[in-house]
């Protein structure tokens, strides 16, 4: 066999052997979810309770509430209840791309911007 052919078909065989990053997505729809990020320096952490279509969040001891609208079990757009300025007028969207037993990773942007942030929420048992 040509040497030419053999390493495209390597090539395709490796490929296909790669597992696909888990997604079991459904596994967090509701519960009550942790997220710390990173703010001019301090690391502030975000508790939040999913359940059905609203979402409580817990954030430097204030209380916010938003909508949720699932596009499919991995997606969802969040639109907060009672916003007090422009920018928390915005909806996010939110798209979960890797699961474990306790956590997701996931990418979010306020929709219409391009510019797209990651982070990993952990489930509380």
């Amino acid at each position: 066999m040509n040497k030419h052919i053999l390493i495209p078909i390597f090539f395709v065989m490796f490929l296909s052997c790669q597992k696909a990053p888990e997604r079991n997505c459904k596994d967090f729809k509701t519960g009550t979810f942790t997220f710390t990020s990173l703010v001019e320096g301090d690391s502030l952490t975000t508790t939040f309770v999913r359940e059905g279509n609203i979402e409580i969040d817990y954030f430097n001891k204030k209380v916010d509430s938003s909508s949720i609208r699932w596009i499919n079990d991995c997606e969802y757009i969040l639109k907060q209840l009672n916003p007090k300025s422009k920018e928390e007028e915005k909806s996010i969207h939110i798209k979960i791309l890797t699961t474990t037993n306790s956590s997701y990773t996931f990418e979010f942007n306020a929709v219409g911007d391009s510019k797209k942030l990651r982070g990993t929420a952990y489930k509380k048992h």
